[in-house]
């Protein structure tokens, strides 16, 4: 099918025909970290299926970036394809929005949704499933209130004892924290019973029995692996940390010098390390299961698949545990993607700046759709087709309320906000942030009250609430609280470990012009230009 040229941030990359594209198969795996992949030059942990694909069939792109954070608005990149960490914090689709399964049903393109990611169905999140032709929800993972008791029959198999979710809070003086996953895991009787397993099996049997062979589709596989809880069972658990003695730790601290603090020792630190590479090569055993469905059907001659994520997680670099707020240094926001092409050869690699919206994008291409509304995203399809090298001279991200940050590939620029982390106004008619379970009271937003006014976003005749958020308010769960006056600038090419900040060279006020020329391109809202002292 042919092409649009891209609307997005574009470089020289004019988008051309995209080849014998006629399906598409999204793989997006939680919290993928790039470094850790042995296709990337990892060597910690296993990731044969991975691995094999990407030297097998897959172009590897280099310079793949993350854009709205963190998880449901990574989402929104690519099913809305549109940035919107500037805006909101974090929310569910709005009604001057459209999301690409709703442009492809009127396509005649079968859409379907394998997941078992909590958030996608609970407030903040609720909606980006309901276009979709059919769904499959597979319960039981971190935070879904699957269970209000555990099995009183379990004894410990295939689920050893582990840790309580709560166990750092209180190590730190907090309040004890229930979360379901730990009732939950008490009714797996087998490998096959976790989360990850029955949503890559789910989706392995739609490609065998209900991919339709006389029209295309989209498969959007959205899985919580190897997001934490980092729970494995045999012959998974223990294969990166044999000696470990005692309870297990699936669950990861977030916090920043733990380990230089003592509050948690670096036994510790490599267990929890160990137990990700755990859920890591276990969760890619089981996307070996879709490879071998994609090959059972012959659907690798006529089906793009992308192996992405949202975010990496922070796993002892420079003493950074989970996903705590502090800037996205390369661990966390330098990620992998992998793309399948029919007719392009696999085992190379594309060095040029792409990030999440450019999937949704990707998938408007193949299947000759529109973008709709504000579009921030570039087609792939030129860059793996090698119609272009190039496709986005900058690209933008961030947290609503924290960091932004902008990158030309070679330098990265996170700047924070200047003086106070105002003005700062939530723009949306569908009012949320992100669901903490046990702490709803405590993050639950209050209403729009009378300092609201209207406004339009970019490309709509919508009205939208806008609330302006001032000194004392309750704020959005994620907005920065130690953002204020703190910038960093990294030449990721010279330095890749981030140890040289290069605030107040020369070099920052390039970055500071680019970041304006992004803000302008997304149309972001002026009081972030004043938050962020770039006006």
């Amino acid at each position: 099918m042919a092409a649009r040229t891209g609307t997005g941030p574009a470089g020289n990359g004019d988008a051309g025909t995209v080849g014998p594209v006629r399906n598409v198969v999204v793989l997006l795996l939680d919290s993928l970290n790039r470094h850790m992949l042995g296709s990337y030059g990892g060597a910690e942990f296993d990731t044969p299926h991975l691995d094999r694909f990407a030297r097998e069939q897959a172009v590897r792109f280099t310079s793949h970036v993350t854009g709205s954070l963190p998880c449901m608005p990574a989402r929104h990149d690519i099913l809305c394809g549109s940035l919107d960490f500037l805006w909101r914090p974090w929310g569910s689709i709005e009604i001057w929005e459209e999301p690409i399964t709703q442009q492809l049903r009127r396509a005649g393109v079968t859409t379907v949704l394998v997941s078992d990611h909590p958030h996608l169905f609970e407030v903040g999140g609720e909606n980006y499933h309901t276009d979709f032709s059919a769904w499959d929800y597979v319960r039981g993972h971190e935070g879904d209130p699957w269970r209000t008791y555990r099995d009183p029959s379990y004894i410990g198999a295939p689920a050893l004892p582990a840790r309580g979710g709560g166990w750092y809070w209180e190590r730190l003086g907090g309040p004890a924290d229930d979360r379901p996953y730990d009732r939950s895991r008490t009714f797996f009787r087998a490998e096959e019973d976790f989360p990850g397993p029955r949503t890559m099996r789910a989706a392995a049997d739609w490609l065998r029995r209900g991919a339709p062979d006389d029209a295309p589709f989209l498969l959007f596989v959205d899985e919580f692996d190897p997001h934490e809880p980092f729970d494995t069972p045999e012959p998974w658990l223990g294969r990166y940390d044999p000696d470990w003695e005692g309870e297990i730790l699936i669950w990861p601290p977030y916090d920043v010098g733990a380990v230089a603090a003592g509050r948690l020792s670096e036994r510790e630190g490599r267990h929890i390390r160990a137990n990700y590479g755990a859920k890591l090569s276990m969760i890619d055993h089981w996307v070996g299961e879709v490879f071998a469905a994609l090959s059972a059907r012959g659907l690798w001659d006529s089906t793009a698949v992308i192996v992405c994520t949202d975010h990496g997680h922070y796993l002892g670099e420079k003493d950074i545990w989970g996903k705590p707020g502090v800037m996205q240094y390369e661990p966390l926001g330098h990620i992998p993607l992998l793309v399948h092409w029919p007719g392009v050869a696999g085992g190379t690699e594309c060095p040029a700046l792409t990030t999440n919206v450019d999937i949704n994008a990707t998938i408007a291409d193949v299947f000759g759709v529109a973008p709709a509304g504000t579009a921030h995203g570039v087609s792939l399809g030129p860059l793996v087709e090698g119609l272009a090298s190039q496709v986005r001279d900058w690209a933008i991200g961030g947290v609503y309320g924290n960091w932004v940050q902008v990158t030309d590939s070679r330098r990265k620029y996170a700047r924070g906000a200047a003086g106070e982390n105002f003005p700062l106004s939530m723009w949306s008619n569908r009012w949320s942030t992100m669901p903490v379970h046990g702490f709803e009271d405590a993050v639950r937003l209050p209403p729009p009250d009378r300092r609201a006014r209207l406004d339009f976003m970019p490309g709509s005749d919508i009205p939208v609430i806008v609330q302006p958020f001032e000194p004392g308010d309750r704020l959005p769960f994620w907005v920065g609280r130690n953002v204020v006056d703190a910038h960093f600038l990294f030449d990721v090419s010279e330095d890749p470990d981030e140890n040289e900040n290069l605030t107040g060279t020369a070099a920052e006020a390039d970055m500071v012009e680019l970041l304006r020329v992004a803000l302008r391109a997304v149309a972001a809202p002026k009081e972030q230009f004043e938050r962020l002292g770039v006006a």
